[in-house]
């Protein structure tokens, strides 16, 4: 019995022991779930209080757009934005935003720098898209760098910052191990210099803008001593401006006197705050000086094209200094040497027609300068019968070195008269010397550069009978006299034009190069004819197969198409259109570098594409030898003169 009794304590022991252990089980399991319940709420907590704030502000202060608002109308937050300075960097740059409120105070410093499109571009994006571009930046800087800097501003800061009167931004920095942050680089010195050279000045600009509003506003209008007071000041700030276009030439005194403008200002927005107003005033005054600038583009334009017709006093002292030479000379010194390789087809040929003296002394020298062999070089020049005297003499006295020199006087074309050639029966009608001379605008014609009277010359359209002019000969290459030669021309006769007429550079590079700018497509005989985005090309310097010429009968081609626009319906004067008709499908286009346009009108042809040219051309009104020519491209035009020779010094002509 006591052994059963015993056997039965330790059985139940035994079944003690195991329920204590059972609870002890169930218990630390149970613990273990109110830790994870418990540090899911803890996590959930973290998230609500630190990680969702910096997401939800830092996006916020994104896509503030407060330019557009008065700052009479902004909330706190926007208006401390808009009126302190920023400095707020995603990622890699840490830059500051040197904001300039619209409206400044009497009391309030009112010169610091203004960044307007860097705020632009920082503030004024939608939510979402400003999210993307945040992301991208992210992944890029992840790229860049392994450890981002970032820039978060909080609610409790922008309040205590308020009160300070600062914005400051508080960098959170996410380290990995073995790693060190690195400064991000910032943008090119060059480019923030380029920005700050002359941002005081455009500001000072602005203040006589604002201050020429309130001068015209009706609610400022009626107060005679805010009037008083904004005259004054706009002249002070008018003198200290001056001609200034950098920040560096302002004077010391600019910053006082910027200050007692805003100061002055600062009034006026007090007496007048309706915007409504302000933004109506504005808008008038930016029409008025759209019209303003438009009127003045077209002043200059008419000013540029009467100084490209008249001639400088040098150039027209030179020929009558020369005739006079010329005649007081008997007749065997008036001839000129080498007269027997006139009509030699083995050699190289020019057909050079022109009345300026001087600029065909440049072609005719910069050709022969540049020539393999001067001896094989030919120039025939045609020139009218007031110039005839003075360009013999001037080669007279100026031999072409070995080269063979050859003028003549158009007047000695007997065959070239308005019988043969309708262009010439058309030049002397009486329309079309209204057209040219009439001091009344033509209504119909906004360029002005077809109604110059050079159009009227004969000699501008020589160059369609240079068959008749040359029968003896086979190839010849037509020169402009606005052109400069820096390279040896010989190549041109070797090469091989197969089967077209003419050799030309094309310059298709330019919409307003192609044939609807030159030819009328209204008409349905240019249209038929003719494609209008067909390439056009460029008179100036062209090689010329003068067989092909003539087996194609081209003079007769160029007869027709004039006599069809006899009322200058298919074209207006000139001879590139009926160029462009007369050669269609009959030009062989040359290497670009061969011939280089556009010196005498635009000043952004490169140094480098000028230097490998063979031929450069300053075709437009801007002449070489025009007080308005390009400055930096009279070099290339002036080394082939020379200005020590008696005539130039007597002419009292200088570079």
């Amino acid at each position: 019995m006591e052994m059963f009794k015993h056997t039965w304590e330790e059985c139940a022991f035994g079944f003690h022991w195991l329920h204590h252990r059972k609870l002890f089980f169930m218990s630390s399991i149970g613990r273990g779930k109110m830790k994870m319940r418990l540090r899911k709420a803890v996590l959930v907590l973290l998230f609500l209080t630190v990680v969702a704030p910096i997401a939800l502000y830092t996006d916020r202060l994104a896509t503030f757009s407060s330019f557009c608002t008065p700052p009479f109308l902004l909330s706190d937050l926007e208006f401390l934005l808009y009126s302190h300075q920023i400095s707020i960097s995603l990622q890699r740059d840490v830059r500051p935003l040197n904001l300039h409120p619209q409206e400044l105070s009497a009391s309030q410093e009112p010169f610091d720098d203004v960044y307007l499109d860097n705020l632009a571009r920082s503030i004024q994006h939608p939510d979402g898209e400003r999210s993307r571009k945040t992301r991208k930046l992210n992944e890029e800087s992840k790229g860049q760098n392994d450890n981002p800097i970032r820039q978060v501003v909080t609610l409790e800061e922008l309040a205590e910052n308020k009160e300070n009167g600062k914005l400051k931004a508080t960098q959170t920095e996410t380290k990995k191990e073995g790693n060190s942050i690195k400064p991000a680089k910032t943008k090119s010195k060059k480019a923030d210099e380029h920005v700050l050279t002359d941002t005081r000045v455009k500001y000072l600009k602005d203040q006589l803008i604002r201050g020429r509003l309130y001068l015209s506003l009706s609610a400022t209008r009626t107060n005679t001593q805010f009037i008083k007071e904004l005259r004054l000041r706009m002249k002070e700030l008018q003198r200290a401006l001056g001609d200034a276009t950098k920040d560096a030439d302002l004077p010391k005194n600019a910053n006082e006197k910027l200050k007692a403008m805003e100061q002055t200002l600062a009034k006026g927005k007090q007496i007048q705050d309706d915007c409504t107003a302000v933004v109506k005033k504005l808008r008038a005054i930016i029409h008025s000086t759209e019209e303003q600038l438009r009127v003045h583009k077209k002043q200059a334009l008419f000013l540029t094209h009467l100084t490209a017709k008249t001639v400088p006093k040098g150039l027209h002292c030179l020929p009558l200094r020369l005739s006079t030479e010329y005649y007081s000379l008997n007749s065997s010194a008036q001839q000129f040497p080498n007269q027997q390789n006139l009509h030699d087809p083995n050699l190289f040929h020019y057909a050079l027609f022109s009345d300026n003296v001087l600029a065909t002394a440049v072609v005719v020298n910069s050709t022969v300068s540049n020539a393999k062999d001067p001896s094989k070089h030919v120039f025939h020049i045609v020139t009218d019968r007031l110039n005839y005297a003075a360009m013999r003499m001037w080669f007279l006295a100026n031999p072409a070195g070995e080269a063979t020199i050859q003028v003549e006087n158009i007047e000695e074309f007997t065959w070239l008269n308005a019988s043969y050639s309708p262009v010439l029966k058309q030049l002397g009608s009486q329309n079309m010397i209204d057209y040219y001379f009439k001091t009344r605008k033509s209504e119909s014609d906004s360029n002005l550069k077809f109604r110059n009277p050079k159009y009227l010359s004969i000699m501008n359209h020589l160059r369609f009978y240079l068959a008749e002019i040359f029968p003896k000969l086979s190839k010849v290459v037509f020169l402009d006299d606005d052109i400069v030669v820096q390279k040896d021309l010989s190549g041109l006769w070797s090469i091989d034009l197969k089967g077209k007429v003419i050799g030309a550079v094309e310059t298709c590079g330019e919409n307003f190069h192609r044939f609807d700018r030159y030819l009328n497509f209204s008409n349905p005989l240019i249209a038929k004819n003719f494609d209008p985005r067909a390439c056009g090309w460029a008179y100036g310097m062209n090689v010329f197969d003068l067989e092909e010429w003539r087996k194609q009968n081209i003079t007769q081609v160029y007869h027709s198409w004039q006599k069809l626009n006899n009322e200058r319906q298919l074209w207006k004067l000139g001879t590139l259109p009926p160029g462009l008709i007369t050669f269609w499908k009959r030009v062989y286009p040359l290497e670009r570098t061969w011939h280089v346009l556009g010196l005498g009108y635009n000043p952004s042809v490169s140094q480098r594409e000028i230097e490998k040219a063979a031929v450069i051309h300053y075709n437009g009104n801007l002449k070489p030898w025009l007080e308005i020519g390009i400055p930096k491209f009279r070099g290339y035009w002036n080394r082939f003169l020379d200005y020590d020779q008696a005539y130039m010094r007597d002419c009292n002509m200088s570079p």
